[in-house]
């Protein structure tokens, strides 16, 4: 039998680390925040199907007496310091696209394909919040 180089069993012993690591999310946690974790799911979780979808986004916010358009409202004003209820679309996309959680092109183009764009490039974003809190009127 061929012995193993030291070069091949560090190899392998890494591989080996981080398929442990990525292979259970919660093996970085103690019981306790898990169990936190596992409250507070199960309290945004309101009709206890096993997802947080918007009806229970919707729930939550309305036990917080907090409006849920507003909340999306005064994120998209911190990008509008002329206050004019538009930001141009390509610069949108740019911040939504490089910057924290990214936008992937698929969601950026749903996104897009909802929201009131003018023939200038501006984005509505309080006509998009309204669309997104309650849906597409139908035609």
């Amino acid at each position: 039998m061929k012995k193993a180089s030291r070069k091949t069993k560090k190899k392998e012993g890494t591989k080996q680390r981080s398929q442990r690591a990525t292979s259970n999310v919660f093996s970085m946690f103690d019981q306790s925040q898990i169990q936190e974790f596992k409250e507070a799911f199960t309290m945004i979780d309101a009709n206890r199907d096993g997802f947080i979808d918007k009806e229970d986004l919707k729930d939550t916010y309305a036990s917080l007496g907090t409006d849920p358009e507003e909340v999306i409202v005064q994120a998209f004003k911190l990008l509008d310091s002329d206050d004019k209820g538009v930001l141009n679309k390509n610069v949108l996309a740019e911040l939504l696209t490089t910057q924290a959680d990214r936008f992937s092109k698929q969601e950026l183009q749903q996104m897009f394909d909802i929201a009131p764009i003018d023939a200038a490039g501006n984005l509505d974003y309080k006509s998009l919040c309204y669309i997104v809190t309650h849906g597409q009127e139908e035609e």
